[in-house]
């Protein structure tokens, strides 16, 4: 049987090893890394999609350069039991900057793996609030793709092999401040 005192933890990763042997095998961490880089990218393209208009999800009239709202559109078809809180902000200038920044933010930090964790955890209250506009679910009565992606957030957010593995985690850990880790 093995004890507590066998295992020593690495600072650098915040896992626990055993020998040479991380718990995490190494494609797992490239799994992570991927679906890191992969929602980092989501958001990535939602920011340049409605800052632009490309005319994916937002067309050329309805950007922002062309003085479109990002949150317009989305917020102000909000049915259901949140339906004012989410109306109420639809087309204000400070809920479209907070959320382009945090699109941009959120891209940037998970394809970057630097800052991951507090852009994983943007990203979770982001989706979090994505699924408040979203009530209630059409085809379960819980569990929708806002509220999977932000428990795949927290899952980022919660492992450090998800930030370093393809990406620039293990340099961020060595020079942010700890509570931006």
């Amino acid at each position: 049987m093995t004890t507590r005192s066998e295992y020593r933890v690495d600072p650098k990763l915040d896992t626990v090893a055993h020998e040479d042997h991380h718990i995490l095998p190494t494609a797992g961490g490239y799994a992570l890394g991927v679906m890191r880089i992969a929602f980092g990218f989501y958001f990535l393209w939602a920011f340049v999609d409605k800052m632009f208009g490309l005319g994916f999800a937002t067309p050329a009239e309805r950007s922002v350069i062309n003085g479109g709202s990002p949150t317009t559109g989305y917020l102000s078809g909000v049915e259901g039991p949140l339906a004012g809180f989410y109306n109420g902000m639809a087309g204000s200038a400070v809920v479209d900057f907070l959320f382009m920044a945090g699109l941009l933010g959120i891209g940037l930090t998970l394809v970057l793996g630097a800052g991951a964790r507090v852009g994983a955890l943007a990203g979770a209250l982001m989706y979090l609030f994505m699924y408040g506009a979203s009530l209630p679910t059409v085809t379960n009565p819980f569990l929708d793709d806002h509220l999977t992606g932000a428990i795949v957030m927290l899952v980022i957010a919660a492992i450090p092999a998800a930030w370093s593995y393809l990406g620039l985690g293990s340099w961020w850990a060595r020079i942010a401040p700890a509570w931006l880790r």
